[in-house]
């Protein structure tokens, strides 16, 4: 079971042009259901086999959407034996698919960010570097993981503009604030950043010079969370979900919003319009025709 659980990454990395993120998520799963299940043939995992793995699972008490991406691992790879031939039936098509509660993306307020922001000491390079990056999630919306894969060659400063990878490898090109391009500006040019810059093409270094990681950033958001007194359950990803819910609450339609996101469904982007109680009250003041009327006056008895 090795080699096809090798050959499955290879497919979805190369054909299907997987993130890292998701392969390395697949490997975790794959590898997590041949230790269970024993190192099984093929021809021997049947649907009952299988519930007894998801069995085993819940009764470590996982987290919901971990035992659904663990289920949607093992739907893809065997999607993909079925395909090329090396199983005659495919088990987890009668496997039943429980339905994942959404949960509304938290968002922060003006303020909020603007206290989030006024953490990192700008007089360190490491933290203008946050200071930077923030800035950045917050002006384009960018994944962390889309942040992180930044080149030099990526920003455009002459048009504001940057060139960002996304899911699937697709790129996009999104639009930067003056701000951030200030905040991009003063890092880039940095003196004791060129001075350690051992990552000739990565925009945000740790501190020994080489490309900054995901879990490096969420390590620093958490102490800046603490600095601010900001709820421990927003994460650096939330950055992008509040500027989401700002620009709504400005105006921006949603296929522009589904755009900079880099969403490949509108119905994605709509989850954004459950957020904000004041959008929804504008939205309701222009729908309704009493709405803007003037208030009638009392009338005299």
């Amino acid at each position: 079971m090795k080699k096809e659980i090798c050959d499955f990454l290879q497919f979805m990395s190369t054909i299907k042009g997987a993130s890292p993120h998701t392969i390395r998520g697949y490997r975790l799963d794959l590898e997590a259901f041949e230790k269970s299940m024993g190192s099984p043939e093929l021809s021997s995992i049947d649907k009952r086999s299988i519930r007894a793995h998801l069995a085993k699972m819940h009764d470590k008490q996982l987290a919901r959407s971990t035992l659904l991406r663990h289920l949607a691992s093992l739907r893809s790879f065997f999607a993909y034996l079925k395909k090329e031939g090396k199983i005659a039936e495919n088990p987890m098509e009668e496997i039943e698919r429980p339905k994942l509660e959404k949960n509304l993306p938290k968002a922060l307020s003006y303020e909020e960010v603007q206290r989030l922001f006024e953490q990192p000491d700008c007089s360190t390079v490491l933290g203008l570097r946050d200071r930077c990056i923030m800035e950045l999630l917050y002006s384009s919306a960018l994944r962390i993981s889309e942040l992180v894969g930044l080149n030099r060659g990526d920003i455009d400063f002459a048009n504001g503009c940057l060139r960002v990878r996304g899911k699937g490898k697709k790129e996009r090109i999104v639009p930067f604030t003056q701000t951030a391009r200030q905040w991009l500006e003063r890092y880039t040019q940095d003196a004791e950043r060129l001075e350690r810059q051992e990552d000739e093409l990565a925009v945000f270094l740790n501190r020994f010079g080489r490309r900054i990681s995901m879990r490096s950033i969420d390590r620093h958001f958490v102490s800046y969370l603490v600095a601010s007194g900001l709820s421990a359950e927003i994460t650096p990803h939330t950055i992008r979900h509040t500027i989401a819910t700002h620009w709504l609450e400005k105006g921006m339609d949603l296929k522009t919003i589904r755009l900079l996101l880099g969403h490949k469904a509108l119905t994605t982007t709509t989850i954004y319009t459950q957020v904000s109680m004041s959008l929804r009250r504008a939205v309701y003041n222009r729908a309704h025709p009493l709405a803007r009327e003037k208030v009638a006056k009392p009338l005299k008895s």
